[in-house]
């Protein structure tokens, strides 16, 4: 039995119809369920419970970053795989399926895991400042030759203004590459492009056909290859996204009432976690609120429960008790309403808003910032300006391309909550293994290379989703 897992993020059975012909049949024939999201709905956490099986109490990973109170520092789309506590879906399989190989292709936590094949996005950055873009495999070698078959990785289509279905069609390229030279036992491939317009632009928006019709091409056209080579195919999600038009900015909220240490960097303003009395870390819709003040704990809590927007307040311990979980995660989480979700902002004038913020800089906000999906309307002729910057990185030099808007209210989709409509929760796709969380589409997974029967049962009818 050989096996292939594709990860179409932001799938959910409100997506399904005429407009994914392709992906809807191959659910109809195979069978679908939805189940509840993970806590966060977000990637990181997400893919780590599918990939161990557990909660973040067990495995650690709270958001797609948190701030590490040990070096003082926020930590954001980190990549290392030894991140993720526990076992692994692969090393369980290695144990039980004779020769068995894992091929796991641009899943986050992607780098030094034991899987034999992995390939992840990762940049070059030269001391002279310069950022490459390039992609990281194990083995190592494996970058030149894929990259001279495929040609080179289209980061710029992965991430940024310019995100789009090239970087999907690379990915999915490529899984079709390492399966020819390898022939898989398992292969787990991860397809961006939902993630881009339904954030954007928002489930609702005139253009989310057109981009649903281009990732079912992809992906319907991977599975015919898969199944061309015997391969079972499980197509799922890590969540749905909601619309949203409510940014909630925790940061200024908490600088008003005196409890931001804020400081002058060459005439902008950076954000001094370690100096904060208390300061959020945002992401979608969830934030993680660390309080370095216990005097003002109390007064945190109460803010926040009385804040525009906010649905809850949980604290880390009741969430998930004592361990790796509460050690990252902030003393609350605060979670959204379903319209709603933080912004990282601490600047009260966009006029000292730090050099980064314009930026494409996923590791330098102290949150996650889906406004470097567009481009600042306010540029009268961005081209333009972006040439200039290609020109001055061709020619050696450095420069600031700052073509990112700091109007959050441009964005329309969001997610992050585990308390969300039916219709918005993530599916699975191919497997008729009960799930009602993201830890059973790890057992599902593992279904598949169980040959007893009630493992092999009949598929969930499309009919039959909640």
């Amino acid at each position: 039995m050989r096996l292939a897992v594709i990860n179409l993020v932001g799938l959910s059975q409100s997506l399904l119809g005429e407009h994914m012909p392709g992906l809807t049949k191959f659910a109809e024939k195979h069978g679908a369920q939805s189940y509840r999201p993970a806590f966060p709905a977000v990637t990181c956490t997400a893919q780590s419970s599918i990939i161990t099986g557990t909660s973040p109490a067990q495995h650690g990973i709270v958001a797609n970053g948190w701030y590490d109170r040990e070096n003082a520092e926020v930590r954001f789309w980190k990549q290392s795989n030894h991140l993720i506590h526990g076992e692994k879906l692969w090393d369980k399989l290695r144990r039980e399926v004779p020769g068995f190989t894992c091929a796991k292709l641009f899943w986050w936590y992607n780098m030094y895991s034991t899987a034999d094949f992995s390939i992840t996005p990762r940049p070059l950055y030269p001391a002279d400042g310069r950022k490459v873009f390039d992609v990281h495999t194990q083995p190592m070698g494996l970058r030149e030759e894929i990259k001279s078959d495929l040609g080179p990785f289209p980061f710029q289509a992965f991430w940024g203004p310019a995100a789009g279905i090239a970087s999907s069609e690379w990915i999915a390229a490529s899984a079709k590459w390492i399966e020819e030279k390898h022939s898989l036992t398992l292969s787990l491939v991860y397809l961006p492009h939902l993630d881009y317009s339904l954030q954007k632009d928002g489930p609702g928006a005139p253009n989310i056909p057109s981009e649903l019709g281009k990732i079912d091409q992809v992906v319907t056209d991977l599975i015919r290859y898969y199944e061309s080579r015997n391969v079972r195919v499980l197509v799922l999600s890590e969540y749905g996204i909601s619309p949203v038009n409510q940014p909630i900015h925790l940061n200024r909220l908490f600088r008003q009432k005196g409890w931001l240490q804020i400081k002058d960097e060459l005439g902008r303003e950076t954000l001094d976690c370690g100096a904060s009395r208390a300061f959020a870390i945002a992401d979608h819709q969830v934030a993680h609120v660390y309080v370095n003040d216990p005097a003002i704990r109390n007064e945190v809590r109460t803010l926040l429960e009385k804040t525009p927007g906010v649905d809850e307040v949980r604290a880390a311990a009741d969430v998930w008790e004592t361990g790796v979980a509460t050690d990252r995660a902030g003393d609350f989480i605060v979670v959204s309403k379903p319209n709603a979700w933080f912004t990282y902002y601490f600047w009260e004038n966009d006029a000292l808003a730090p050099d980064y913020a314009r930026t494409i800089d996923i590791h330098r906000k102290p949150g996650y910032d889906p406004c470097e999906l567009f481009i600042n309307p306010a540029i009268a002729f961005p081209k333009l300006k972006i040439a200039k910057f290609l020109l001055k990185k061709k020619l050696g030099l450095r420069g600031l391309l700052d073509v990112i808007p700091l109007d959050a209210t441009l964005v329309k989709g969001s997610h992050g909550r585990d308390n969300v409509s039916d219709d918005e929760r993530p599916m699975l796709i191919g497997s008729s293994f009960p799930v009602k969380t993201a830890e059973d589409v790890h057992r599902a997974i593992l279904a598949c290379f169980d040959a007893s029967p009630a493992a092999a049962g009949k598929p969930a009818r499309l009919s039959s989703l909640g």
